[in-house]
């Protein structure tokens, strides 16, 4: 079966910055599963994803610009829905980014927001249209910057 099965964030001081993660994933609906000192597991869609203080990290610092990860994209849901999260988000430690473009950053046909968090992790938080994957492919900020 085609799909993603799960991701694991690896974050240098994930204490740090554990508030901010578990205010956007419970927001965006994911099921919390477990947690451990270093880290926890969330869930939606068949699919989880792992945040982590791993003791294996060769460097402490994320950048989203060098090889590697550059985001995580979520489905938002209703338009409203999507405004009112990134009317929330700076209060709960998310800045949010493009700005002066929102909330066609990724192109006309394209509503989302996107944030940054503390650690430098960016996310994009996409509204349900039947046209908003088509668009992010082609202009969107998350394929140039």
């Amino acid at each position: 079966m085609p799909g993603l099965h799960h991701v694991e964030l690896w974050i240098a001081d994930f204490d740090a910055v554990r508030a901010e993660w578990r205010w956007i994933l419970d927001r965006l609906g994911f099921a919390f599963d477990s947690e451990w000192a270093d880290g926890e597991t969330w869930s939606a869609g068949g699919a989880y994803l792992t945040l982590t203080a791993s003791p294996n990290l060769t460097d402490a610092v994320h950048d989203r610009r060098r090889a590697g990860l550059n985001h995580l994209a979520f489905h938002g849901g209703e338009r409203t829905a999507v405004d009112a999260l990134m009317a929330e988000a700076p209060a709960h430690g998310w800045r949010p980014l493009y700005a002066e473009r929102y909330p066609h950053a990724g192109g006309k046909q394209h509503y989302a927001g996107w944030l940054e968090n503390a650690s430098g992790f960016k996310i994009e938080v996409v509204a349900d249209t039947a046209d908003s994957h088509t668009a992010a492919g082609t202009d969107g900020p998350g394929h140039r910057h």
